[in-house]
């Protein structure tokens, strides 16, 4: 049996940007895992990989020492053409032995599903593990992709996000020869760049993460998350005080230090009169700190910095820390002071020279067209008599939620866009609905984010984000692959969460048209074909699919038959897949499921056989029905449509699938007792109506032939 121990793969360069760590710790294990799976050195599932400012790190255990030897047999010519008639060997069966290298005595007949044919079974002699490890590791070393890489030899050598300065690859304590971008792979690592040592001899990978440790490198991300958790406990609980809860300020300081220690400082109290958001947003842009909040939620003058250091011996990085906080806070002030010298407003005419796309005109453009549509859907809810919708806070919080896009606070800290237009509207008087409807507008960002707190919010959100979905797929700025830069998904994604969370009533193809309209009629005249508007709504109700499945928890056959029997309006269209979910497992469900998917073949197969006919299924006529069970079914249908009809008018979804499941003894005594394709021309097309006519009067909620049997698990 082969021996197996355990690899020692790292790869250590200069510091890799945080947010890429984690992904190439994933990408390296799938790509190591998938070389060694192929190689027949290792299983599915042995590879283990993390990753720290400095280093990539992979361990894979039970790697064999070499590989299994492998006997692969090769098929020759058939027995036929390799053998005359007196069974002599042909020219055929001479050229296979010698192209295979044996002697043709030593062939062998055997016998496949075609036949007999020639083989001969070769052995594939197993390669040592340390000889296939040198081609696998410099090869893992090259397919790792990364947002950016760059050269730092010649544009011929490797591309790598970051120098390479070292590279451990041991098997069992013993080294895996290979050179790459000039760096000879060995077993020795380098500990913090400025508190350990910079050769360490590596062991065991026990070993490794022992000897690293000793040298201020903690190659976990979980470990140095739960050291940064522990001492920001510990700074802040004798003081009955909390760091503000940001999960992905979180996650990147852990990727940002080889050996993370928490410090906390003071910030001038003087500064605290800032809004809560730009005091958090200053805090942690560039500085990476967390902000420091008391029990209410307000901010404290503290905040906690995480340093790759073992401790602030003498409170020199704390000093730093905070001057360097006083500096940009000050800026914040200015510039918060600054932009509030003149009303929100009057910013607007500065965005006419700010380009939203070529194509599409300026940010100005954009805010006349996300005007429009966010009356329009003002006034929609509000005719319809579901909501109270104000089409003037809306159209006001339209024309102000762009502005401060040529703020100078926005223009030092992008990511407070939308957030900051809030706050000035709401300290310069602005009423409250407007002034948050500005702060929300760009929200949600993505299934976990909260939506707009007001009507007025989501109308100008979806109205926003409308106006991006119809523009893009007219110009075809559409999204391909990993390519989104409008980030349309995210948009599509929105105005479905909006319309879900906060039971909206629309019309997607209204709303699509409007926006259409709006573009048709603006400044630039941008033609929106029917085809791109179609486009558009099938992208929507492809994210709708997603939340359904992903959020909300329908099975994707149920979502599929809900949509199928029409997906314009979103909320109409989720009470339909409760119903069907509800009723799912119902006696008369399933069965009635596969006879709609029946009737559906039916129709899809007689219909090029009409047409070839030159005849067309037309309004059923009951003078030409033979059987009983044909009479009964359509007398049947015609009293369950009229109660089906009346529950479906009310939205009594699951009182309508109830009625229309009772229909199931009648359909199955149909196909029991009828032939649908009957010779006689008039019969076969007045059953073929008949059945069409089924099919659609009772897929106006749901269209049971997507329902399967049984979910393939």
């Amino acid at each position: 049996m082969t021996a197996r121990g355990e690899l020692l793969f790292e790869i250590g360069c200069e510091e890799i940007p945080a947010g890429m760590i984690a992904n190439a710790g994933s990408e390296l294990k799938q790509i190591l895992e998938t070389h060694l799976v192929s190689n027949r050195l290792a299983s599915t599932g042995s590879v283990e990989t993390f990753g720290a400012p400095r280093r990539l790190v992979a361990i894979a255990r039970e790697v064999a020492s070499r590989q299994e030897d492998i006997v692969q047999e090769i098929l020759g010519p058939p027995k036929s053409v390799a053998f005359d008639t007196v069974g002599a060997p042909t020219r055929a069966a001479q050229s296979f032995a010698e192209k295979q290298g044996i002697a043709l005595a030593k062939i062998e007949i055997v016998t496949t599903a075609k036949g007999e044919y020639l083989a001969i079974k070769k052995v594939i002699v197993g390669r040592a593990a340390k000889d296939v490890l040198a081609e696998i590791l410099p090869q893992a070393i090259r397919e790792l992709s990364f947002p950016r890489s760059m050269y730092w030899t010649s544009a011929s050598d490797l591309r790598f996000i970051r120098p390479i300065r070292w590279i451990v690859a041991e098997l069992d304590r013993k080294a895996v020869p290979f050179t790459i971008a000039g760096v000879k792979a060995g077993t020795s690592t380098s500990g913090h760049r400025f508190l350990g040592k910079s050769k360490i001899s590596v062991g065991t990978p026990a070993d490794y993460v022992s000897k690293l440790r000793k040298n201020f490198v903690i190659v976990h991300p979980e470990e140095r998350r739960k050291k940064i958790e522990k001492e920001v406990q510990a700074l802040l609980a004798k003081r009955n005080l909390r760091a503000h809860a940001d999960p992905v300020l979180a996650n990147l300081v852990i990727y940002l230090n080889e050996y993370p220690s928490a410090i906390m400082g003071d910030l001038d109290p003087a500064y605290l009169d800032l809004p809560k958001e730009i005091l958090i947003t200053v805090m942690r842009g560039h500085q990476k700190y967390f902000a420091v909040e008391n029990k209410r939620g307000g901010i404290e003058p503290h905040f906690i910095a995480i340093i790759n250091l073992d401790r602030d011996r003498q409170g020199l990085v704390r000093g730093g820390h905070e001057r360097v906080l006083r500096a940009r806070f000050a800026d914040a002030r200015f510039f918060w002071d600054s932009d509030m010298k003149k009303p929100l407003a009057e910013y607007l005419p500065r965005l006419k020279h700010v380009t939203y796309e070529s194509r599409l005109g300026s940010y100005h453009d954009k805010v006349e067209r996300v005007r429009t549509l966010a009356r329009w859907l003002a006034n929609t809810w509000s005719q319809g008599g579901v909501l109270e919708a104000h089409a003037d806070d809306a159209d006001r919080a339209a024309e102000l939620a762009k502005c401060d896009l040529v703020t100078d606070m926005v223009r030092e800290f992008p990511e407070l866009q939308g957030i900051v237009g809030g706050l000035y509207a709401r300290a310069q008087g602005e009423a409250a609905d407007v002034a948050w409807a500005v702060y929300d507008h760009y929200r949600p960002v993505g299934l976990d984010d909260p939506i707009p707190r007001n009507l007025a919010g989501c109308a100008v959100a979806l109205a926003d984000k409308l106006d991006s979905l119809v523009g893009c797929f007219a110009i075809g700025a559409i999204p391909s692959g990993s390519s989104d830069p409008f980030a349309l998904r995210r948009a599509a994604l929105g105005i479905v969460k909006v319309l879900l969370e906060r039971k909206l009533p629309l019309s997607l193809s209204s709303a699509i048209s409007t926006a259409a309209n709006a573009f048709r009629n603006s400044t630039h005249k941008v033609e929106v074909t029917p085809a791109a508007e179609a486009d558009v709504l099938a992208f929507m109700q492809e994210r709708a699919r997603y939340v359904l499945r992903e959020k909300h928890g329908f099975a994707y056959d149920e979502v599929n038959a809900a949509l199928a029997a029409g997906g314009d309006d979103l909320v109409d269209a989720t009470a339909r897949v409760e119903a069907l979910k509800t009723i799912r497992g119902t006696r008369n469900f399933t069965p009635l499921a596969a006879a709609f998917k029946r009737i559906r073949k039916i129709l899809e197969k007689a219909q090029p056989l009409l047409a070839k006919s030159g005849l067309r299924i037309s309004a059923v006529r009951p003078e030409l029905f033979r059987e009983k069970s044909e009479r009964e079914l359509y007398e049947v249908s015609q009293q369950i449509g009229e109660k089906a009809r009346a529950f479906k008018n009310e939205a009594r979804y699951r009182e309508a699938l109830e009625v229309i499941a009772g229909l199931r003894p009648s359909v199955d005594r149909f196909f029991d007792d009828v032939l649908v394709m009957a010779e006689d021309e008039d019969l076969r097309v007045n059953r073929l109506s008949l059945l069409s006519t089924l099919l659609k009067e009772f897929s106006t909620i749901a269209d049971f032939s997507e329902i399967v049997s049984e979910d393939p698990a």
